[in-house]
């Protein structure tokens, strides 16, 4: 496993800039697709917030967070590899156990429902 201690540390004022600068994109997107409602068609209003929203991915992989979320998704990447995964056979067989499983949960759930119901009944009738 690999695990590693990090000191919590404040933002620098430039991530905070790139913060800022990465919403600002994203809010521009949004504005954009509504302010030219009448002048564009949806598909090319749609493609303005998708790079509008791609820039400000791209800004914001350039501060310490966005590379550390780049190296948590490396390293995931690399964990996911060493996964055994099952085959098909499995998955289907593993499914069919699930699917009898939350059929016959769901008939238990049903009885006590319906014998809850009864001795509802039978309290408020007296």
């Amino acid at each position: 496993m690999n695990s590693r201690v990090e000191q919590s540390k404040g933002a620098s004022s430039t991530d905070l800039a790139k913060y800022a600068a990465a919403i600002v994109l994203v809010a521009a997107g949004v504005f954009a697709f509504y302010w030219f409602q009448a002048q564009l068609a949806t598909p090319v209003r749609s493609i303005i917030v998708a790079l509008c929203v791609v820039g400000a991915a791209a800004v914001f992989l350039t501060t310490d967070k966005g590379h550390r979320t780049r190296d948590f998704f490396s390293e995931t990447r690399f964990e996911m590899r060493k996964v055994v995964w099952p085959t098909r056979q499995e998955a289907i067989r593993l499914t069919w156990i699930v699917i009898i499983a939350v059929a016959i949960i769901s008939l238990i759930l049903a009885g006590f429902d319906q014998i809850i119901q009864w001795l509802i009944r039978l309290i408020l009738r007296q």
